[in-house]
């Protein structure tokens, strides 16, 4: 039985602010679960790293769920298209790169190009939706649209498999104070995404993670 459910925003490459979040804040337990909400590459320094302790925490036998973000879709479009390689340059794949030594996308090794594919477009429970982004309202059936839940913003939703949810997600980023702001008012879509990578700006730099059944964020 899990004791405590976690969904932690986006990394971005930001592992030192992970592993401070994970060890010293949640104090993570083999109870816990945690649900990553996508990004963990580009931007920051240190996608390799952020990767690694993933997998480490799976192969520890922490219960971990890693969802996919616009980032990873990127990757996986640019591994795939060798013409949608500049897309995924232009949005920090340099220091992914860097961080895993490689100049090619050609030289990932196996592992990683693994764990990337097999990360799920969202995860249900009970009544809470996870995602990166968000999800197509307009749509018959909005669990099809994989683009819209890697790049969709949305704050409000009608269609009857979402309107009575509590979706929780990243993507868009936004200062601490209005997470905790919206958090406040039981808005049922929840966005947890506070800038981890973009400390330059007041209000943002801060990993954040949700903890689901007390709504309680660290």
């Amino acid at each position: 039985m899990t004791d405590r459910m976690f969904a932690i925003g986006d990394i971005h490459g930001c592992f030192d602010t992970l592993r401070t979040l994970v060890e010293q804040k949640i104090r993570i337990k083999k109870n816990d679960q945690i649900i990553f909400l996508g990004d963990y590459i580009d931007r920051g320094p240190h996608s390799k790293e952020v990767i690694d302790y993933i997998l480490d925490l799976q192969s520890n036998g922490f219960n971990i769920r890693a969802l996919i973000g616009n980032h990873e879709a990127m990757l996986l479009n640019a591994l795939d298209r060798t013409e949608r390689l500049w897309a995924w340059l232009q949005n920090g794949a340099e220091e992914t790169l860097k961080s895993f030594g490689i100049r090619s996308l050609k030289d990932l090794g196996p592992k990683y190009i693994t764990f990337f594919r097999n990360l799920n477009y969202y995860f249900a429970i009970d009544q809470f939706l996870f995602v990166h982004a968000g999800f197509n309202d307009k749509a018959t059936n909005p669990f099809d649209d994989k683009y819209s839940m890697v790049w969709t913003r949305n704050e409000h939703y009608e269609h009857p498999s979402l309107k009575d949810k509590i979706i929780v997600h990243g993507h868009t980023p936004i200062p601490v104070e209005k997470c905790r702001e919206r958090l406040q008012m039981n808005r049922k879509v929840i966005n947890i995404d506070t800038g981890c990578v973009y400390a330059e700006y007041p209000g943002y730099g801060k990993l954040t993670a949700l903890e689901i059944n007390s709504m309680t964020l660290y």
